[in-house]
């Protein structure tokens, strides 16, 4: 979903004023361009997405075996194993033409698609999983809770299951994860970590990449942002949302993080990261500082929207 990256607050004991000059305006950068997103939203949304949203990009190797395949902000990537592929994101219903295409101008076959996982339930992220199943035969795996959305179609949605704008076509889950599950293809091993609160089933992926003569630990983050219009204390559909919240920061916080990635470009600078030269020595998308910037901006953000709605309760819907 459009993000709400607002920044939070800075004062002098907030770790966020510690930043770099360099990652304070891109964190600026990617959430004012998130609130214009926001601020664009809907009637009807497919209609009129995000123009970075169906821009492709093209494909290009972070590292190793694993791949960029999305657009120029939803993003997707295909891990190759020595048994077939993994895919991470289906993005839009119109998506799966594009990132076949990324997919296939890297010289990978289509149908060599094993395994199809996601970030999250939201539409930006799977509408385009049930074209794929059908087109690679691939299985699906999805974060607990998270399952009963896909599987409906994003009807049982906490927040957006009444808007017939943000559904989606439904599509089977072949295998429920939890947290901390492997999944494995040929010789390759990724961590499925749950990182609630942007939806029942937030899902962040690690794993190990191997590149340039180097071991790099990638991680996948699924979405720390709290939308506009969720009610993190009083919501009677996700009443353990704010819980959830804290604690997918403290998982994003324990993780080892070279290569850091998202379900959005937004999330670590992928546009400007992928115009700089990459070299054997040199890997732009190797930024755990960025990756530890953006978790704690994100969570201060966090703590600051519960500090308002504790003080000033959103009303209750039905």
């Amino acid at each position: 979903m459009p993000q709400n990256n607002n920044p939070a607050n800075n004062s002098a004991n907030n770790p966020a004023t510690n930043l770099s000059r360099r990652s304070a305006l891109t964190l600026l950068a990617a959430a004012t361009a998130a609130t214009a997103i926001d601020a664009a939203l809907p009637s009807p949304l497919h209609a009129d997405p995000n123009p970075d949203w169906t821009t492709p990009l093209p494909p290009f190797r972070i590292a190793g075996n694993l791949y960029y395949v999305g657009s120029r902000d939803l993003a997707s990537y295909i891990i190759t194993t020595t048994s077939g592929h993994i895919l991470i994101n289906s993005n839009l219903a119109t998506s799966p033409a594009q990132i076949r295409a990324s997919v296939e101008k890297l010289g990978f076959r289509w149908k060599e698609v094993k395994i199809l996982l996601i970030s999250h339930a939201h539409y930006d992220h799977c509408a385009g999983s049930a074209q794929i199943l059908r087109e690679t035969g691939a299985k699906y795996m999805v974060m607990d809770g998270d399952v009963p959305v896909i599987e409906s179609g994003g009807k049982t949605d906490f927040q957006y299951g009444s808007r017939a704008d943000f559904l989606y076509p439904p599509a089977k889950v072949s295998r429920i994860l939890h947290d901390r599950d492997l999944v494995s293809l040929g010789d390759v091993n990724i961590i499925a970590r749950k990182t609630a609160g942007h939806t029942k089933g937030c899902t962040t992926w690690t794993m190990t990449v191997r590149g340039d003569g180097k071991l790099y630990v990638a991680v996948i983050v699924g979405s720390p942002n709290v939308n506009p219009g969720y009610n993190l204390i009083h919501d009677p559909k996700y009443p353990q949302m704010a819980a959830d919240y804290a604690a997918g920061f403290r998982t994003l916080k324990s993780l080892p993080c070279d290569l850091f990635l998202g379900a959005h470009g937004l999330y670590f600078d992928l546009l400007a990261k992928n115009a700089k030269p990459k070299t054997a020595s040199t890997n732009p998308f190797v930024d755990p500082t960025g990756y530890r910037d953006y978790v704690t901006e994100r969570e201060q953000a966090f703590e600051k929207e519960l500090a308002k709605q504790r003080a000033h309760p959103l009303r209750v819907h039905d």
